[in-house]
């Protein structure tokens, strides 16, 4: 059997505030949105915009540092995977949510309080380490 790739990368800014809650189990998950944009020129010269949103989740700590430094309108790199849930709801009707969920995360542009860029990567730690 062939493998395939699910591999997303997207740089845009930071829709809402991070939300961080905790499993059952106690491990760390943060949810946010970032929006990205682009630009182009139609045939009769009109210029066009469009926003895609993007709902993010990042686990472990991953999810800590993201709900630690993201804040509403920072410029942010996210590179993950596409995941679709499925979950059924108060009406019995099925809803569905794809997801990009982060595997890596840069910092663009400084922090919202700084004059100066940085950029900073963050690595999740993966789901199955053996250290």
């Amino acid at each position: 059997m062939s493998r395939g790739l699910n591999k997303v990368m997207i740089i845009g800014h930071v829709g809402r505030a991070p939300e961080m809650r905790y499993t059952p189990s106690g491990r760390p998950v943060t949810s946010f949105s970032v929006a990205t944009s682009r630009e182009w020129t139609q045939a009769d010269g009109e210029r066009r915009e469009e926003t895609e949103w993007f709902h993010v989740v990042a686990w472990g700590h991953l999810a800590e540092i993201c709900k630690q430094y993201l804040s509403k309108g920072q410029q942010v790199y996210v590179e993950g995977r596409l995941q679709t849930r499925c979950w059924e709801g108060e009406d019995g009707k099925p809803h569905y949510r794809t997801e990009l969920v982060a595997q890596e995360m840069i910092l663009l542009g400084g922090r919202p309080n700084e004059g100066h860029a940085s950029e900073q990567l963050f690595d999740e730690e993966p789901a199955n380490s053996l250290f």
